[in-house]
């Protein structure tokens, strides 16, 4: 019986604990439970995932023609770039501009050297556009948003 007890104990706490409550003992040996008004996971927007298309625009590009990979926007002025470019992974970041609500520049790196930079503006917190150049000269035309 007292392990049930126990077990129940443990349960409520961590549901509690999971959904911003918090249980305050009393001096009376009670407990009272408090739920903020404000959360402080509820005050920052959950990051997005994007994805991102590359279309050629020069004679480098079309050699490797589209190229697809992923944005996660933290909701917060910066992002995370991943893409898959001629076999190989490249990661980076990316960030608004200071100033400029809308604009942004991302920059991602590979193992073997390879580098991209770009420019966009987003026209909402999930889509945007712009332009990325790669180390090997080619040039692409991005699409941001689902």
């Amino acid at each position: 019986m007292q392990i049930r007890k126990r077990l129940a104990a443990s349960m409520l706490a961590q549901a509690f604990a999971l959904s911003g409550c918090y249980i305050i003992p009393e001096r009376d040996g009670t407990h009272s439970i408090y739920i903020p008004s404000n959360p402080p996971h509820a005050s920052q927007p959950a990051p997005r995932v994007l994805h991102a298309r590359l279309y050629p625009e020069n004679d480098a590009a079309t050699q490797t023609g589209m190229v697809s990979g992923t944005v996660t926007n933290m909701m917060s002025g910066r992002g995370r770039f991943q893409l898959s470019y001629a076999g190989e992974l490249l990661t980076g970041e990316a960030n608004r501009v200071s100033g400029e609500e809308r604009k942004g520049i991302a920059s991602a790196y590979g193992a073997s050297g390879s580098f991209m930079s770009c420019e966009y503006q987003m026209n909402t917190p999930t889509q945007g556009a712009g332009t990325c150049m790669f180390s090997n000269g080619a040039k692409y035309k991005v699409h941001i948003g689902n």
